[in-house]
């Protein structure tokens, strides 16, 4: 590989994150809204609870991943993820009680009642108009307490105190009928953090400034530009790996088994390994994930998959297991081994697409080659932005290295660490 079109290519690759993201004003935006909503919550009365609320938002936006998604091949709103923990044990309280007090919440004000949609699943979602061509969802997941028992029981299977103590207790309602499930985006959130920590301290100082100098007036100085807006390249890979899937099996027949986001975020930091840039992080974690692709193989051996593989595994009976970091009892891939695998089979396609896509393509002789391809994949519109003083498309290649204009757009759905169905 020629080491001039891989430092041009890792430079396109940052470029493509930056317009993936969400921009500082676009965040600010987002920050101000759910502070909103969260003060109006926070605010509110529910009789019998022991306390004040926790509002505190989760997911992608948390996380530092958000992408704005695709939708039937356009680009969709911007969805963020609040958590509205009331206090209140799970065991005093009934989860439709809990669901419909944060929702009378939000019908008692009169600017939120006319943005609501109708009651989700899991969530009560706020619709906001659209400024400048882009739009939000704010998905806000009524909670409880998670009983002590369940909580003790994380504790000794490994996860560390601090996380197991975030976990939470969501409402869950389907054909009709009130559920809990079990959830900790919080703790989730947490270990994210620790595996992106080493990086984001060798690059913050840097990326800060970067960020406060394309931004004008949003930022009073570097200290005042938050860590939430800065991308280890942990994170610029989760953001095209979402992305480059979105496009992939847009109109596809794996469509409906398309990797979720939850997997990938999971799989991709368990893998990282600190890598100082965004190509050496994405070749690692696409070469660890297409080792996996063995499993797929009826006649490997069970006991060799067992030692080679922690975080993907297959079972003896054909089921599959992907632990949630801070759950080892929710198991993302739960239903791969349906349809004859046919969502396993979906995510080593995606791999294999990853590898052919976003590796194998340095074996061009020439980055406005490479760019050529990255637009069937990303778009001509934002494969040109992204090229943008790394080179031009059809001409000769033009290196610079001022890469930040303000961040491009983008909010994804939130990434949700829950599901585990805890029994009463």
């Amino acid at each position: 590989m020629n080491d001039e079109i891989k430092f041009r290519y890792n430079q396109f690759l940052e470029n493509l994150s930056d317009r993936l993201d969400i921009p500082p004003s676009k965040y600010q935006q987002a920050v101000e809204r759910y502070q909103a909503v969260g003060k109006w919550l926070n605010e509110g009365e529910y009789e019998g609870s022991d306390g004040l609320p926790s509002i505190y938002p989760q997911g992608s936006f948390r996380l530092g991943t958000v992408v704005r998604p695709l939708r039937d091949g356009k680009e969709a709103d911007y969805d963020i993820d609040l958590v509205c923990r009331l206090a209140f044990a799970k065991g005093n309280i009934i989860p439709e009680k809990i669901k419909h007090m944060a929702g009378r919440r939000l019908k008692e004000n009169g600017r939120y009642k006319p943005m609501l949609g109708k009651e989700g699943k899991r969530c009560w979602t706020l619709h906001y108009a659209e400024a400048d061509g882009v739009g939000f969802h704010m998905d806000i997941l009524p909670a409880a307490y998670e009983k002590a028992k369940f909580i003790q029981a994380l504790i000794q299977s490994g996860i560390p105190e601090h996380l197991a103590m975030e976990a939470i207790a969501i409402t869950h309602k389907d054909h009709g009928e009130y559920d809990w499930l079990s959830s900790n985006p919080a703790g989730y959130a947490q270990w994210f953090d620790s595996v992106k920590q080493v990086a984001l301290e060798r690059i913050a100082k840097r990326e800060k400034q970067l960020i406060l100098e394309s931004t004008d007036t949003l930022y009073a100085n570097v200290d005042a530009v938050p860590d939430q807006l800065v991308r280890t390249p942990l994170q610029r890979v989760i953001q095209i790996l979402k992305r480059h899937r979105d496009a992939r099996f847009a109109g596809h027949s794996l469509e409906d088994c398309k990797p979720i986001s939850m997997i990938i975020t999971t799989l991709a930091a368990r893998f990282y390994n600190n890598e100082v840039d965004l190509y050496s992080t994405l070749e690692n974690v696409v070469r660890q994930l297409s080792a996996h692709a063995r499993l797929l193989n009826p006649g490997y051996i069970l006991e060799m998959a067992e030692s080679d593989f922690r975080y993907i595994q297959r079972n003896a009976d054909g089921t599959w297991y992907i632990p949630n970091p801070v759950n080892p009892e929710e198991n993302f891939a739960d239903r791969w081994h349906e349809d004859n695998n046919r969502r396993a089979k979906a995510f080593f396609q995606w791999v294999a697409w990853v590898a052919q896509d976003l590796l194998d393509v340095l074996k061009a002789s020439s980055m406005p080659e490479i760019g050529e391809s990255m637009q069937k994949i990303f778009g001509e519109k934002i494969t040109r932005d992204a090229s943008t003083g790394v080179f031009v498309l059809g001409a000769p290649a033009v290196v610079s290295a001022n890469r930040h204009q303000e961040r491009h757009v983008e909010i994804k759905k939130p990434l949700k660490p829950y599901g585990h169905r805890f029994e009463n």
